[in-house]
C-alpha cells in the first residue's frame, strides 16, 4: 500500500521541504503569496495564483491569464467562488452540494475548463488554489496511478469518508511526520504521494495503476 511505504513520507519531505534549484517548485503551490483562500482574495483570481498555477507545470495562453484577472471569464469565476466556503474540507457532508453536478465548484470547474487553452486538468489547479482543502490537484499522472476518471471528485469524498475516516487519518499521520505547513491539505498530500511515485513511470494507459489500500 502506497501511502504506508517509507518513501512516501521520504518524498513528501523532499517535494514540500527541500530548497534550491533542484526543488520541486509546486512546493510552493499552496503557499505561494500567503496561499489563494485567505480572506481578501478568496474569491477573486490573483496574478499569484496564475503563477502557483503555472508551477504545477502548466501553462495558460496569455489572453486567458488576462481574462482571468480582468475580464468576464475573471467575473464570472468570482461569483462562483463566492459562493463556495473556504473552510470546508471535501470529506466532509457539506462538501456535497458544492461538488455536486450544478453545484458552484462543479459550475466553476466546467466553466474553466470549457475555455479554449484551459481544459479540464488547469480548471482543476486553479480551483485546488482557491479552494485547497475542497478540491484536489488531479491529472493524468494521479488518474492513472488510481486507474479513476470523471466523477473523481465524488469518489474521493466516499473514500474519504469510508471505514471511520481511515484513509483521512493516515493521510494526517503523514502530514505530521513529514512536518509540513500548515497550509498543505490532507487531500494534496494524497495527490503529491502518488505523484511522486508514479511521474517517472506513468506511461498513459498501459500503466497498471498503484494500490492505495
Amino acid at each position: 500500500m502506497v501511502l504506508d511505504e517509507t518513501r512516501s513520507l521520504a518524498d513528501l519531505r523532499r517535494y514540500f521541504l527541500e530548497a534550491g534549484d533542484d526543488a520541486y517548485a509546486g512546493g510552493q503551490f499552496e503557499r505561494l503569496g500567503g496561499g489563494g483562500s485567505r480572506p481578501d482574495i478568496a474569491s477573486i483570481v490573483t496574478a499569484e495564483d496564475l503563477i502557483a498555477v503555472e508551477l504545477l507545470s502548466v501553462q495558460l495562453p496569455p489572453h486567458r491569464l488576462l481574462d482571468l484577472l480582468q475580464g468576464h471569464l475573471g467575473e464570472r469565476l468570482a461569483a462562483e467562488l463566492a459562493r463556495i466556503p473556504v473552510e470546508v474540507e471535501l470529506r466532509d457532508m457539506d462538501a456535497v452540494p458544492l461538488i455536486a453536478a450544478g453545484g458552484p465548484a462543479d459550475i466553476a470547474w466546467r466553466m474553466l475548463r470549457d475555455t479554449d487553452g484551459i481544459g479540464w486538468v488547469i480548471a482543476g489547479k486553479l480551483l485546488a488554489r482557491k479552494r485547497p482543502k475542497l478540491v484536489p490537484v488531479y491529472d493524468s499522472v494521479v488518474a492513472c496511478a488510481l486507474r479513476t476518471g470523471t466523477g473523481f471528485w465524488e469518489w474521493l469524498h466516499g473514500r474519504l469518508r469510508e471505514d471511520n475516516g481511515s484513509l483521512a487519518q493516515r493521510l494526517r499521520v503523514l502530514h505530521r511526520q513529514a512536518n509540513l505547513p500548515a497550509e498543505v491539505s490532507l487531500i494534496r498530500v494524497l495527490d503529491v504521494v502518488l505523484w511522486m511515485r508514479h511521474h517517472h513511470e506513468h506511461q498513459g494507459s498501459s500503466c497498471s495503476g498503484l494500490e492505495l489500500s
